[in-house]
């Protein structure tokens, strides 16, 4: 098998673990809580991850300023609704959603970039929604905020896919720095703004670390995997995940997602890897930019 395939592989599965990290500080700590710990320890790990040739110093220098604070603000709200999603509803019904990320790219392209779109690609729209409507069933399951938050953690990151569009020339230390940035500075208000701030028991400190560890270490994995294949064989491994969240759902947490629900995420999968095989979701490709200094 391709190396960068596997390593790809690999980090999707670390980042699947980290997400069972934070789910399992539930309910023990507020989102903002657990959000400002995984992006400290993530900001820490990554300090000794970075990509090389690039150096932390500087890092707030950028070529593309508002750009570059866009794609940290949609990345601190993905991240405050991915927590709150993973403590709140099924491990395997949250990624389901969180995979729509593909077709909001289509949408987005349609609406921002002006980009033709052809009729595969409008399939694999309808396909994926009927997959979420097979797992999450409204009207026939209780609609929760955690399912809602997963979908904007869906439409938050084709927002990213888009800004990152137009960040090709920027340093990864730049994006990484503002990011952790943004995530320690709201986090920490929010959390003293809004609840009792108090360092959590070792045991579940443990449990942060270890998130943080594997979101920093899911990404150096990443990267290195983008380095050693092409984009259009490593993103359809980012589907992997799903099984990692029905193991450890079960494992760990006693959900057990039944027939519809697999068959339903089974679906959104197949709708994902259908846009990826046929168009490829073309991320250098682009006709006009918001945020370029010269629209076209």
């Amino acid at each position: 098998m391709n190396s960068g395939v596997v390593l790809a592989l690999v980090a999707y599965a670390v980042y699947a673990w980290g997400d069972g990290f934070i789910k399992s500080a539930g309910g023990a700590l507020s989102v903002f809580e657990i959000g400002f710990f995984n992006v400290l320890f993530a900001g820490i790990f990554l300090l000794f991850l970075k990509p090389g040739g690039e150096r932390w110093h500087g890092f707030w220098r950028m070529g593309r300023p508002w750009a570059v604070h866009a794609r940290a603000v949609s990345g601190l709200a993905a991240g405050i609704c991915s927590v709150y999603a993973f403590t709140t509803i099924p491990l395997a019904e949250t990624y389901a959603l969180i995979f729509l990320a593909p077709i909001f790219v289509t949408l987005l392209s349609v609406v921002l970039l002006r980009e033709s779109v052809g009729p595969w690609r409008w399939f694999a729209v309808a396909m994926g929604f009927a997959g979420v409507l097979l797992v999450v069933r409204p009207g026939f399951r209780t609609l929760e905020l955690g399912h809602l938050a997963a979908l904007a953690v869906a439409f938050l990151a084709a927002c990213t896919i888009i800004l990152m569009r137009s960040l090709a020339e920027e340093k990864q230390t730049t994006m990484l720095g503002m990011l952790i940035a943004y995530g320690l500075v709201f986090n920490g208000l929010a959390a003293a703004a809004t609840s009792s701030f108090q360092l959590p028991g070792w045991r579940l400190m443990l449990f942060l670390m270890a998130a943080g560890l594997c979101t920093a270490g899911g990404h150096r994995l990443q990267l290195l995997a983008t380095r050693r294949s092409p984009a259009n064989l490593i993103a359809p491994t980012h589907y992997s995940q799903i099984l990692w969240a029905v193991v450890i759902g079960a494992a760990f947490f006693g959900e057990y997602p039944d027939w519809i629900s697999l068959v339903g995420m089974a679906v959104v999968a197949a709708s994902g890897l259908l846009t990826l095989v046929r168009e490829r979701i073309r991320l250098g490709v682009v006709r006009w930019n918001p945020f370029a200094r010269n629209r076209l």
